[in-house]
């Protein structure tokens, strides 16, 4: 069953449109990529996704049900996560204090997403508890980002460019986060331009050009 099906989705900014009839979908504990370069569309997807940019036409839905009509935070709380590409954590609360932001009641019988779980996952925030986010690295900010979503214990989370301007050791560490997320079966659908990533990390992947969307 897909968990993400977006049909005949089209969005823009103003005038401008930005994404042609996209249809892509994300079946249950997949990791997919919607792979492109700069400007190609991979984030306008994820926002109107998560009803952060207003769909023109088309239909998103989430489990089965549709989603295009639903605010931000009615969509978050069914259990779509979204981690954004410019991390947004709030710079004047420390590592903790962010993650609990975060913090949404389990779903189901899956396992929740404790702090220690995330400390776990992430073992470079593990001394970095107390810290504040205005005094992290851009690569601990990214994977305090990626922690913080997983506390609202989502079933699917959407990534926009989890790799882009980050050392090597920490994007390794991020894409051992993300298989390690695809053997707890949450559902991920990742925007990225580095091909390498994506064959690290993605089953499948879906090339946008121009707004456009096709199997890669």
């Amino acid at each position: 069953m897909a968990t993400l099906e977006i049909r005949r989705l089209s969005a823009g900014y103003g005038r401008a449109q930005v994404l042609f009839d996209i249809d892509l979908e994300v079946r249950a504990g997949e990791v997919v990529a919607l792979l492109g370069r700069n400007g190609a569309g991979k984030s306008t997807t994820l926002k109107a996704i998560m009803g952060l940019v207003p769909a023109r036409s088309g239909e998103v839905k989430f489990d089965g049900e549709s989603i295009s009509h639903l605010q931000p935070y009615q969509i978050a709380r069914l259990g779509l996560g979204y981690v954004p590409e410019d991390r947004r954590i709030f710079t004047d609360l420390t590592v903790t204090e962010n993650i609990e932001v975060g913090r949404q009641p389990p779903r189901g019988d899956a396992r929740p997403w404790t702090e220690q779980r995330l400390l776990d996952l992430f073992p470079a925030l593990a001394a970095l508890r107390h810290r504040r986010g205005a005094r992290m690295s851009g690569g601990e900010q990214q994977m305090l980002c990626i922690a913080r979503t997983l506390a609202g214990n989502p079933s699917t989370i959407l990534m926009d460019e989890p790799s882009e301007g980050l050392a090597p050791v920490v994007v390794e560490q991020v894409a051992k986060a993300i298989l390690e997320l695809k053997r707890a079966r949450v559902t991920v659908l990742l925007a990225e331009q580095s091909r390498h990533f994506v064959d690290r990390v993605a089953e499948r992947a879906y090339l946008l050009e121009n707004g456009v969307a096709r199997p890669a």
